[in-house]
């Protein structure tokens, strides 16, 4: 089991891995319901066969959303997490399908204390890898952290 991080445990360069997810179809479904965008080229296979990529993309926002469910999945941040502080530089940089396998790896690019000195600020690199190792996402996902010495109001 994975020991909860908290702002003293973070170290620039200091590098993470996640589990494994496969993408399926209910997954695609099930997001075209849930955010309303039925785009044919996320949803229709027929439609798709005759885009540039042959075949259904898997939503880029579901590939984020992946993302952050495999980052709770290593327990790394549960607990001391206090909120997200915003997405940067994200770029979707190859296209997701159905059935690919995704895993995520995570640099910590910077670790800074808030004036209140309870808690801080991670500056989180993440790329999201599919089974062929090509790098699908990647950016910043900046995190306020709480520190050990964290009194809640």
């Amino acid at each position: 089991m994975t020991t909860t991080l908290f702002l003293e445990d973070l170290e620039v360069g200091q590098t993470f891995t996640g589990p494994a997810r496969t993408l399926t179809e209910a997954d695609v479904v099930a997001f075209a319901g849930l955010s309303g965008d039925f785009n044919p080229i996320h949803i229709d296979a027929e439609f798709a066969k005759g885009s540039p990529y042959g075949q259904r993309v898997v939503y880029g926002l579901l590939g984020l959303s992946v993302l952050t469910g495999l980052l709770d999945r290593t327990r790394l941040f549960s607990g001391s997490a206090i909120a997200m502080l915003g997405i940067r530089d994200w770029a979707f940089t190859n296209p997701v399908f159905i059935g690919d396998t995704v895993t995520l790896r995570m640099e910590i690019r910077g670790v800074r204390p808030t004036s209140e000195g309870d808690r801080g600020v991670v500056d989180r690199y993440f790329e999201l890898v599919n089974q062929r190792d090509e790098v699908v996402q990647r950016g910043h996902i900046d995190l306020m952290i709480r520190s050990r010495n964290y009194l809640p109001a």
